[in-house]
């Protein structure tokens, strides 16, 4: 029974992410009826899934960390290949698209799927452990990401506005590569031990004592499956996007929430993958996820929107107002003061949920 149900849910989650993109395809670029919606709100659903599904197995094949840089690469790739595009044909009223989407990432990923972790992992296991080693590079490389990117364009004097120059813009799309490359490196090369799940002693957990890694060959239909499911959540939640926009405005809202909630649907793959990590008491994995999503969602759509920016024709923001800068700053301090001890109880998973809840509430009502 088990073997058969095992294998209807591989055939499902092999199923779900070509219909997302046979269905993408059908509906990409049109105005969609309610009922319309509500299926592709669905296929969108099963498409996280079996994307979070594909992730695990791709993760088991090659071990940690490797297996959640494959998931955050890839998310972040396709992110940022969707913010390019709706730049490009946005207009003047995209010129803020770029930075409210990284920010809205940083904020999920550094206080939402960090909180909701910490917060699953100590009620489930009494303490979540991590190695503080490589928990704190990670930290330390996305507030520097974030604050080269996103908070020194306010105060430069170059151009009138939030805006960077375009020796400044170059200058952060380098740093940014550069700094984002090196921790990939240490993360995966010199000192891939600091990133690896540890035991209640501090031990290094470097395999995986449950289950057989699936073959080679299993692996890679998984990797083109997740690509997919991937394209497909991040496409349908473009085509849902104008029914987002028009509750959105109807809800007297500022039109910034839909970037949130667009940033909340295509980082939910990321964050059932995390939250799962963490009830089997797999911390260490769990913030790789969430930390390593900042940082190739800075890495990557900084340097992509700076060579775009030769083809835009109007302004690319990127400095955050002072209330965004207020809650960078706490994100920052606060999550130093939970890395340092490398555990965590409740109450620091609750901390980090409660500033995600103010960014929520500041974006609703600013």
């Amino acid at each position: 029974m088990i073997v058969r149900f095992r294998s209807l849910l591989t055939q499902w989650t092999a199923v779900v992410p070509v219909v997302a993109v046979v269905l993408l395809a059908f509906t990409w670029g049109r105005d969609l009826p309610g009922a319309i919606v509500a299926l592709v709100t669905l296929v969108l659903a099963g498409a996280v899934l079996a994307a979070v599904h594909h992730a695990e197995v791709i993760a088991h094949r090659v071990g940690e960390p490797f297996g959640s840089l494959v998931l955050a690469i890839a998310v972040t790739i396709i992110e940022v290949a969707l913010i390019v595009t709706l730049m490009v044909d946005g207009g003047p009223k995209s010129s803020t698209l770029a930075r409210d989407t990284v920010f809205a990432a940083v904020m999920i990923t550094c206080n939402g799927i960090v909180g909701l972790c910490l917060l699953v992992a100590s009620l489930r296991h009494g303490l979540a452990v991590f190695n503080a080693e490589g928990t704190g590079a990670a930290l330390a490389t996305v507030a520097t990401l974030a604050t080269l990117s996103l908070v020194f364009p306010t105060f430069t004097t170059s151009k009138p506005g939030p805006e960077f120059s375009t020796t400044q813009l170059t200058f952060a799309a380098l740093a940014s590569l550069v700094l984002y490359g090196l921790f990939v490196t240490t993360q995966t090369v010199r000192h891939r031990d600091y990133f690896l799940p540890i035991t209640r002693l501090g031990e290094v957990i470097d395999v995986d004592e449950h289950a057989n890694a699936p073959s080679a060959r299993a692996a890679g239909i998984s990797l083109g499956l997740l690509t997919l499911a991937l394209v497909g959540v991040v496409g349908l939640a473009k085509g849902v996007s104008p029914t987002i926009e028009s509750g959105v405005e109807a809800a007297g809202m500022p039109q910034s929430v839909v970037g949130v909630i667009i940033a909340l649907l295509v980082l939910l793959p990321e964050t059932i993958a995390a939250v799962r990590s963490a009830r089997r008491d797999r911390v260490q994995t769990s913030l790789n996820l969430a930390l390593g999503s900042a940082m190739a969602s800075i890495g990557l759509t900084i340097p992509a929107v700076a060579l775009a920016s030769v083809w835009l024709s109007g302004p690319l923001v990127l400095g955050l107002s002072s209330t965004h800068m207020v809650l960078l700053a706490l994100t920052v301090v606060v999550s130093s003061l939970t890395v340092v001890p490398g555990r965590a109880t409740p109450l620091q998973g609750g901390v980090h949920l409660v500033v995600f809840a103010a960014y929520l509430e500041l974006a609703v009502t600013p």
